[in-house]
This record gives structure tokens, sequence and C-alpha cells, in this order.
């Protein structure tokens, strides 16, 4: 068995401006990419230099014997607002969970309906209240968690940052909800759309997943989680990314690299993950982070074909969530077979019991013997997401200094919107200090005093 990255087929290209660009960013990944384009737009010359030989990231995708396997799978959601802002991003694929999510509680599953819809917060309360009684509760229960939800789709993103902030678990136990409402349907969601078992995350996070959830429909790219890098990377102009880069040595005018020798610069953007943004920029801070592990397994099993997202809201088993991820994108897969992607949250089990009690929980969560599953394939990072407890700053400064700035999840909401945002916010930073107004088409930089 082999796997093999999916990589762009543009980034070795070169340009005639190698040795010079006006802003350098180092590190390929969402954060770099969406700044990248906010750049290039306004007229600025880019240079994205990447130590790996593809672009994304923690968002990879390996090939392996025909099936698509994410090395971790963040969840999309189609309201978050940079996958519509975003220029090149049009033509980003998404296939949804559908009817949304499944909850697993004392040994049933149950529908959940749709996730939302942005024309109407009251999708979701509509789509809930036809859940039987666990694990929502009666019809008031029902109601009272679609009221809340209501109100956190209709309510504006300042205010929520706005609220008194705690960890996310006290917030859930004050906000008036039923226990089991909580233990059997949020708690399990925001662990999901979090990553954080234990629900320590400022509840201002927290709230924010809540709207998304409340207002969109959760998703993944078509292709597998690289897609969306690559698409980005693809529509930059020719060969403004450049993978199997090491930078040896960086400052706010000139990036030394192992391959290409020095480029000089007139900013200096780190869109790495936190710890390697800090072995260049020592001092940065770099904050504790949520394991995660993903376990990739075939089943002969045809009848698995449902295309939600199941959440288990039982205690005791390691896994946090699952889904046939053949039947939510028929690309991942190679006909006639199937695919069950699965995510274990925090420490596993160890490596020798990891797959059989996995396979045991799946057993549970799916009714069906996983004897015959074959382990396609287990991924484990132990710095996958950055934790966000409280008191967290949503909008952490990402200009460090005037050339200098910082982007990625770790500057802003550990989520897809939060990297493709933080992004945004540096690039829109560094055309400040240029004295260049954001926007679209070729715009001469002002002359370098």
């Amino acid at each position: 068995m082999t796997a093999d990255h999916i990589a762009a087929d543009h980034t070795t290209a070169d340009h005639t401006t190698a040795d010079h660009a006006d802003v350098v960013i180092i590190g390929a990944g969402i954060a770099g990419l969406s700044a990248a384009h906010q750049l290039t737009s306004a007229g600025v010359t880019v240079s994205v230099l990447e130590a790996a030989p593809y672009v994304g990231g923690r968002m990879t995708t390996d090939q392996v014997d025909g099936f698509l396997l994410d090395r971790g799978g963040p969840l999309l959601n189609t309201a978050y607002p940079e996958l519509l802002r975003i220029p090149g991003l049009e033509g980003a694929a998404l296939r949804m969970f559908s009817p949304g999510v499944l909850v697993h509680s004392e040994g049933r599953n149950y529908r959940t309906g749709a996730t939302g819809s942005a024309r109407s917060a009251l999708t979701a309360a509509r789509a809930l209240a036809s859940a039987p009684r666990p694990p929502l509760g009666g019809a008031l229960d029902q109601a009272r968690l679609g009221a809340t939800l209501g109100r956190l789709a209709a309510t504006p993103t300042p205010r929520l940052m706005s609220r008194p902030e705690r960890t996310a678990s006290e917030a859930l136990s004050a906000r008036g909800l039923p226990a089991r409402t909580v233990s059997g349907f949020v708690r399990p969601l925001l662990s999901a759309l979090l990553c954080d078992p234990d629900l320590t995350t400022s509840s201002r996070c927290a709230d924010l997943a809540l709207r998304a959830f409340a207002r969109g429909r959760l998703c993944v790219t078509t292709g597998g989680a690289s897609a969306l890098p690559e698409l980005l990377a693809r529509t930059l102009p020719q060969g403004t990314v450049r993978t199997d880069v090491c930078v040896t040595d960086a400052s706010i005018n000139c990036v030394t690299t192992k391959e290409h020798g020095e480029i000089t610069c007139r900013s200096l953007v780190l869109a790495t993950g936190a710890r390697a943004a800090a072995e260049l920029l020592p001092g940065l801070r770099v904050p504790d982070f949520h394991p995660v592990t993903v376990l990739h397994h075939t089943a002969p099993a045809a009848p698995l074909t449902d295309p939600a997202l199941l959440l288990d809201a039982d205690p005791g088993g390691p896994v946090a969530h699952t889904a046939v991820m053949s039947a939510v994108d028929a690309s991942r897969a190679p006909d006639g077979r199937v695919l069950i992607s699965s995510t274990v949250l925090g420490t596993p089990p160890p490596a020798d019991e990891l797959d059989r009690t996995v396979r045991a929980h799946l057993a549970r969560l799916y009714g069906t013997p996983t004897d015959d599953w074959e382990l396609l394939a287990v991924h484990h990072d132990a710095e996958a997401v950055p934790a966000m407890p409280p008191p967290h700053d949503l909008r952490r400064p990402v200009r460090l200094l005037s050339g200098l700035y910082v982007c990625g999840d770790h500057r802003d909401m550990n989520t897809v919107q939060g990297a493709l945002f933080s992004g945004r916010r540096a690039a829109h930073a560094i055309l400040r200090d240029l004295g260049v107004k954001p926007g679209y088409g070729t715009v001469p930089l002002p002359a370098v005093a």
C-alpha cells in the first residue's frame, strides 16, 4: 500500500522576479494563500514559499489504493463568509452532510434534520423538532434548543464577541438548556466542531461555531480537504507559489532559502503553524493544542450509505464523530468501495489497541460488525488544533510591526473560517502600510523612500 500526496501542479514554476517580491509569505496553508489572494488582487507581487512538496498545511489528502484520505479533515460550513468572499473559491465543489447530523444515544441513532439555513434562523428549530425524544428531550426541550439556535443565528458577530467570556462548558450550564439536551446533542456537536471534548474553549468561540451551524450546512470539499488549498493556489498568478523551498533565515527585507538563495521583499508574512512561526520569530507565543487522530477504514458492507455526520452522545468510546465519506463524496473511494472516516479527540489509545477499540466502537455506532473492516490509514497530529481557552482574543494582532505580519488559525479562531479570515486581516494590514487601497486589478505601489 502506497501513499502519495496530492500536490498542485504549478507550484515549482519560476518567474522573472524570482529574487524579489513586494511580499514574501512563508507557508502555503489556507491562511497564507488567502493573504496572497488579497494582495495579488490589489496588484502587489507576492512569493509564497512552502517547505513541503504540496500546499495546504494541515489540510492534506493522501491517495491510498484509489481512496482519498484526509490527514485532518476539518469540517466546513456553508455559512463561512470567507468561502464566498475569496476570489478563486467560486469553483469549490462542496458536498453536504445530509440530512446533517445523526446522534447516537442509548444504543440508537437519531436524525436531527438539516443543520440550518442562512435564509431562516428558525430552520434548525423546525428540523430539530422532528427528532424523537432522545437525545433532544421532549417537545418543550426541542423548542428551547431551536430558540437558542435561532437567537444565535440572528445575533451579529460583534455582539457575540462582546458577551461575558467563560469556558464553553460553563456557558452551556448557564444557558438554561435542559441537561439532557446539552449532554445528548450540544456537547457532542461542539466537541466535533471545536475538536475539544472537554469544552474548555472560550464561550465566544463556541457561540460562533453554533451560530455557523444554525445558519449553514456542514460540508466537505469534493476530492478531499486538499482540494480547497489547491484551488486557492491554482487561481493565483503563475509562479506565485513555490513548494519544496526551505527557508533558513528571514527578515522584513530578505528571506534566505536553500534552493533559491536570497529573495528580497518589502514585507514578510509568517503563515505557518504557531510553533514553526515561533521558530522563525523567537518570542512569539505558542498556544496549547488539541490532539486529533483520524482513522480511515474500508468496509465490504454495501448498506453503509448514509451521508450524515454521526456523533456519539454516549460516554466511553474513543470515536467523537464518524461518517461514511464515500456516501458524502463519491470521489473519495473507488467504484463499489466504502470509505469510513472517524475522528478520535484527545490522547488516543495505545497504537496496538487503537484500531481494535475504534472498530469495536464503530460497530456500536453503525450497528454492524466491523471484524472484516480494513484499516487504510491512521494519522495522529498532536498539534492539530490550537487551543483557545478564555480569555481568548478572537482578533489577535496580525501586524507585529510595519513590514512584519503573522496569520493563521492561531491568530483568530481555530476553524477554516478563522484561518482564511486571518489571512485577509494580514493582507489588509500590509496594504495599509504600503499605502495601497484593497481592491482588484493592478495598482502601482508607492516608491520606496
